[in-house]
């Protein structure tokens, strides 16, 4: 299962945020500050799995931390034992292939002004800390539906110049 998702820049702030499991506020942002100073001190040439350890609480002695670094961003995801290493870096990809074909050529900006499509895309690979979906082609055919829906909705803007 994966407990968290985490987008978080070179500079420590956080650009996305998802966790599966119930935090509080102050915690959720103990468990960011901390993840951070663990993945940042790593080098290029260490592996991309920490043990989540005490950052998680009761349940992060099981934990792992798998993250990726591109360019300026480090996606991190928090899972337990039942998910592979390698499975959960394949997915980090995924997503990230998905927010950069979502649009085109994806930037941190991007996340900070469309984060609720950024949500929509983790949502239509993510529920409930489960894997819904993997294959991007299915991934950007929901969000290209979406898409298409929101722009047939008439603002709700219009019907009040007739008031």
């Amino acid at each position: 299962m994966i407990h968290g998702v985490l987008i978080i820049n070179t500079h420590g702030k956080p650009r996305l945020t998802k966790f599966y499991d119930k935090f509080s506020e102050d915690e959720q942002q103990q468990i960011i500050r901390e993840t951070y100073q663990l993945v940042s001190k790593r080098s290029e040439q260490q592996c991309n799995f920490l043990e989540g350890g005490a950052l998680w609480g009761s349940k992060g002695s099981n934990l792992k931390l798998i993250y990726r670094n591109y360019a300026t961003l480090y996606f991190i995801f928090c899972v337990d034992e039942s998910e592979s290493e390698l499975g959960t870096l394949d997915l980090i990809q995924v997503f990230v292939e998905s927010l950069d074909k979502s649009f085109q050529n994806v930037c941190e900006l991007d996340l900070i002004f469309h984060v609720d499509k950024v949500h929509y895309i983790l949502d239509e690979i993510i529920q409930a800390g489960m894997v819904l979906e993997t294959n991007l082609q299915d991934i950007l055919y929901s969000v290209g539906a979406q898409k298409e829906i929101a722009k047939k909705e008439t603002p709700i803007t219009s019907g009040l110049k007739d008031v």
